[in-house]
């Protein structure tokens, strides 16, 4: 099925809320209601409940990454801790870290605060490593989390068997700082929870044009004096911002649930989050249901940013996907896959992600979280709050804060240099598998 996993399991369809029907006035205008405009509309309200804040969305809260991901909420980066401290600082780096790890549990509190059912399990995350080169880099990243005061175990053989029962495990690492959650679960428990608070939703209203005070759509303009990019892979369609990110897709595939014969022998018993330490990157989860969700990357870069439905589904990925999760665990063999999905992530020149606000203008944004962003908008609302009400914290001097990354290359270099990038992290792998 094309449909997604989580679609499926979180009811099925919506009706969708009401369009923007005329013009508006408030003090905070956020372009979308994926998490990182529900996130900042959940903290704007908590920081000041009388703050006027409306969400405009093109298609229905949670339809784009926030809704199809994989339920990662980890600490995860994904600019290396060394590459901060080049850029900011040792300690800036720490900082930055720290507040990822913390802010994994504080959506789960929040889950639980707001009655969001969303099947947050904090089992932490497995980096299986399978070959002798995935081995060394399980050593090395290890190593590296301790020099900068972070827990990252190290795995033996048979202590990593035991957490994930995959094949040719050598060891691996556990990370506690992940949960698994059922992504479209907490978009929409988000979206119901900040409607209680009094900010408004406007579905299928896309946005035209984002200008300083204003958002114009075609049904009518919200003024403000504040203006929230909340669009991740979307925004290349924005006017002005064809190049601020590049969308990538990621494709996902689910098993029917298992038998508890099947679970006994892999493992996961605390639904633990795992990958393998491949240069491509690959990502799974035990859901709640008792079904083998996974996902990775592999599917091209579409010429000038472009964005369609059919892009969601790319046989060829989804195939490999199968393939590489019956490789991982063969007693998967005969088992039946019951959904085939996909989306776009935003992926910022320097893999960088970043939340600001130009208060001249009153335009601000956050994004470009490479796919790590469950927990990260979490972080990205917290801290554009802070911005918007004008309170200096911790978070605002974090430093992915008014970080402004460069534009990608225009076309066709843009396409030529994404793809080859693609071909090569694959063909380095398979060079890899042929030396173990």
């Amino acid at each position: 099925m094309t449909v997604s996993l989580w679609r499926d399991t979180a009811g099925g369809a919506v009706a969708p809320r009401p369009r923007l029907s005329g013009d508006l006035d408030v003090d905070v205008a956020i372009v979308g209601a994926g998490y990182t405009g529900l996130w900042t509309a959940y903290y704007l309200r908590r920081a000041d409940p009388n703050l006027r804040v409306a969400i405009v969305e093109a298609e229905q809260a949670g339809f784009g990454a926030s809704g199809r991901n994989g339920g990662w909420c980890s600490g995860l980066l994904p600019v290396s801790l060394p590459k901060l401290e080049r850029r900011h600082g040792r300690d800036a780096a720490v900082a930055f870290q720290a507040a990822m790890n913390t802010t994994v549990d504080e959506v789960g509190k929040v889950a639980a605060a707001e009655g969001i059912d969303c099947d947050f399990a904090k089992g932490g995350s497995l980096g299986l490593a399978r070959s002798a080169r995935q081995w060394h880099e399980a050593r090395a990243e290890a190593a590296q989390a301790a020099a900068y005061g972070f827990e990252l175990e190290l795995l033996g053989p048979a202590e990593a068997r035991a957490r994930c029962g995959a094949t040719d495990v050598h060891g691996g690492t556990w990370n506690p700082h992940c949960a698994a959650l059922h992504p479209l679960k907490l978009a929409r428990g988000l979206a119901r929870t900040i409607e209680r608070q009094g900010v408004p939703i406007y579905e299928k209203t896309p946005a035209l044009e984002l200008a300083p005070g204003a958002v114009r759509t075609a049904y009518g303009t919200v003024r403000a004096r504040f203006v929230v990019r909340a669009t991740e892979g979307y925004t290349p369609g924005l006017p002005g911002s064809r190049r601020a990110v590049v969308p990538i897709y990621s494709l996902m595939v689910a098993t029917a649930p298992l038998p508890d014969s099947f679970w006994a022998r892999t493992g996961l018993a605390a639904r633990e989050t795992f990958t393998d330490l491949r240069r491509l990157v690959i990502y799974g989860q035990r859901t709640a249901d008792g079904r083998l969700a996974f996902g990775g990357r592999g599917a091209p870069y579409h010429f000038g940013s472009a964005v369609r439905p059919s892009y969601d589904t790319a046989p060829r990925v989804h195939d490999a996907l199968r393939h590489t999760l019956r490789e991982l665990f063969p007693a998967l063999d005969g088992t039946e896959f019951t959904h085939a999905w996909g989306g776009p992530l935003g992926i910022a020149r320097d893999w960088h992600p970043s939340v600001g606000l130009d208060r001249a203008t009153g335009l601000a944004w956050a994004g470009g979280y490479v796919g790590d962003g469950v927990a990260a908008t979490n972080l990205a609302g917290q801290t554009l709050a802070d911005l918007i009400t004008g309170h200096e914290t911790e978070r605002t001097a974090l430093p992915w804060v008014n970080h402004r990354s460069p534009n990608w290359e225009p076309e066709p270099l843009r396409w030529l240099g994404i793809n080859a990038g693609l071909r090569g992290v694959v063909a380095l792998d398979a060079l890899s598998r042929l030396r173990s």
